[in-house]
Protein backbone atom coordinates (compact mmCIF):
# COMPACT_ATOMS: atom_id res chain seq x y z
CA UNK A 1 0.00 0.00 0.00
CA UNK A 2 1.21 3.35 -0.70
CA UNK A 3 2.82 5.64 1.89
CA UNK A 4 -0.01 8.33 1.24
CA UNK A 5 -2.77 5.21 1.21
CA UNK A 6 -1.84 3.82 4.60
CA UNK A 7 -1.66 7.58 6.21
CA UNK A 8 -5.29 8.03 4.48
CA UNK A 9 -6.60 5.02 6.01
CA UNK A 10 -4.93 5.57 9.02
CA UNK A 11 -5.96 9.14 9.44
CA UNK A 12 -10.00 8.06 8.53
CA UNK A 13 -9.74 5.32 11.64
CA UNK A 14 -8.09 7.45 14.10
CA UNK A 15 -5.08 8.74 15.40
CA UNK A 16 -1.97 8.17 13.72
CA UNK A 17 0.23 5.59 15.62
CA UNK A 18 3.36 4.68 13.75
CA UNK A 19 5.62 2.16 15.17
CA UNK A 20 9.42 1.96 15.00
CA UNK A 21 9.64 -0.13 11.75
CA UNK A 22 6.68 2.25 10.30
CA UNK A 23 8.77 5.48 10.62
CA UNK A 24 11.92 3.51 9.12
CA UNK A 25 10.19 2.25 6.08
CA UNK A 26 8.72 5.98 5.58
CA UNK A 27 12.17 7.42 5.71
CA UNK A 28 13.47 4.82 3.35
CA UNK A 29 10.96 5.45 0.92
CA UNK A 30 11.48 9.74 1.76
CA UNK A 31 14.76 9.24 0.99
CA UNK A 32 14.50 7.38 -2.35
CA UNK A 33 11.84 9.70 -3.67
CA UNK A 34 14.05 12.62 -2.94
CA UNK A 35 17.02 11.01 -4.14
CA UNK A 36 15.54 9.81 -7.56
CA UNK A 37 14.22 13.34 -7.88
CA UNK A 38 17.00 15.46 -6.45
CA UNK A 39 19.09 13.51 -9.57
CA UNK A 40 16.17 13.77 -12.15
CA UNK A 41 16.50 17.66 -11.44
CA UNK A 42 20.60 18.26 -11.52
CA UNK A 43 20.62 16.23 -14.69
CA UNK A 44 17.96 18.05 -16.37
CA UNK A 45 18.72 21.51 -15.26
CA UNK A 46 21.86 22.24 -12.72
CA UNK A 47 21.67 25.22 -11.54
CA UNK A 48 17.70 25.72 -10.86
CA UNK A 49 18.75 21.94 -9.08
CA UNK A 50 21.26 23.58 -7.28
CA UNK A 51 19.16 26.76 -6.14
CA UNK A 52 15.35 24.59 -5.61
CA UNK A 53 17.29 22.23 -3.74
CA UNK A 54 19.82 24.17 -1.78
CA UNK A 55 22.89 22.06 -2.19
CA UNK A 56 26.09 22.79 -3.41
CA UNK A 57 27.72 22.59 -6.66
CA UNK A 58 29.98 19.44 -4.95
CA UNK A 59 27.00 17.61 -3.69
CA UNK A 60 24.77 18.07 -7.14
CA UNK A 61 28.05 16.76 -8.85
CA UNK A 62 27.61 13.59 -6.17
CA UNK A 63 23.85 13.28 -7.04
CA UNK A 64 24.72 13.15 -10.41
CA UNK A 65 27.13 10.65 -10.36
CA UNK A 66 25.26 7.54 -8.15
CA UNK A 67 24.09 4.96 -9.98
CA UNK A 68 20.95 3.17 -9.13
CA UNK A 69 22.20 0.47 -6.55
CA UNK A 70 23.58 3.87 -4.55
CA UNK A 71 20.68 5.63 -4.67
CA UNK A 72 18.78 2.73 -2.83
CA UNK A 73 21.76 1.96 -0.44
CA UNK A 74 22.07 5.62 0.63
CA UNK A 75 18.56 5.54 0.70
CA UNK A 76 18.38 2.64 3.23
CA UNK A 77 19.89 4.99 5.80
CA UNK A 78 17.61 5.41 9.22
CA UNK A 79 17.93 9.24 9.01
CA UNK A 80 16.16 11.67 7.05
CA UNK A 81 18.36 12.85 4.17
CA UNK A 82 15.92 15.67 3.67
CA UNK A 83 16.27 18.60 5.43
CA UNK A 84 13.57 21.35 5.74
CA UNK A 85 14.99 24.52 4.84
CA UNK A 86 12.67 27.32 6.47
CA UNK A 87 12.61 28.91 9.98
CA UNK A 88 9.92 30.64 11.34
CA UNK A 89 9.89 33.65 9.40
CA UNK A 90 9.45 32.17 6.28
CA UNK A 91 7.08 29.52 7.68
CA UNK A 92 4.77 32.14 9.04
CA UNK A 93 5.45 34.28 5.23
CA UNK A 94 4.37 31.03 3.50
CA UNK A 95 0.99 30.62 5.93
CA UNK A 96 -0.27 33.96 5.71
CA UNK A 97 -3.06 33.57 3.12
CA UNK A 98 -4.34 37.37 3.44
CA UNK A 99 -1.68 38.28 0.87
CA UNK A 100 -1.16 37.98 -2.83
CA UNK A 101 -0.17 34.55 -3.17
CA UNK A 102 2.71 35.18 -5.90
CA UNK A 103 4.38 38.42 -3.93
CA UNK A 104 4.37 36.02 -0.65
CA UNK A 105 6.33 33.24 -3.03
CA UNK A 106 8.45 35.55 -4.31
CA UNK A 107 9.45 36.97 -1.14
CA UNK A 108 10.04 33.56 -0.11
CA UNK A 109 12.35 32.64 -2.91
CA UNK A 110 14.49 35.67 -1.72
CA UNK A 111 14.60 34.29 1.78
CA UNK A 112 15.67 31.26 0.41
CA UNK A 113 18.16 32.47 -2.06
CA UNK A 114 20.10 34.30 0.82
CA UNK A 115 20.59 31.03 3.15
CA UNK A 116 24.30 29.45 2.76
CA UNK A 117 24.48 25.98 1.66
CA UNK A 118 24.75 23.44 3.93
CA UNK A 119 28.16 21.96 4.04
CA UNK A 120 28.41 18.59 2.45
CA UNK A 121 29.67 15.69 5.30
CA UNK A 122 32.10 12.95 3.68
CA UNK A 123 30.03 9.64 2.70
CA UNK A 124 32.54 7.74 3.31
CA UNK A 125 32.23 4.95 0.85
CA UNK A 126 28.33 5.52 -0.12
CA UNK A 127 29.88 6.50 -3.54
CA UNK A 128 32.25 4.20 -4.46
Amino acid sequence: MPLLEKFAVRRATGPILMTTPDLMSSIRDTNLAYLILAQQMVRQDRATAIYRLGISVELADLIDTLSPAQIVRLASSNLMLVRLRFDETIAGLLSNLSKDRSLIQAHASILFAAQPCEPMAPLNDMAS
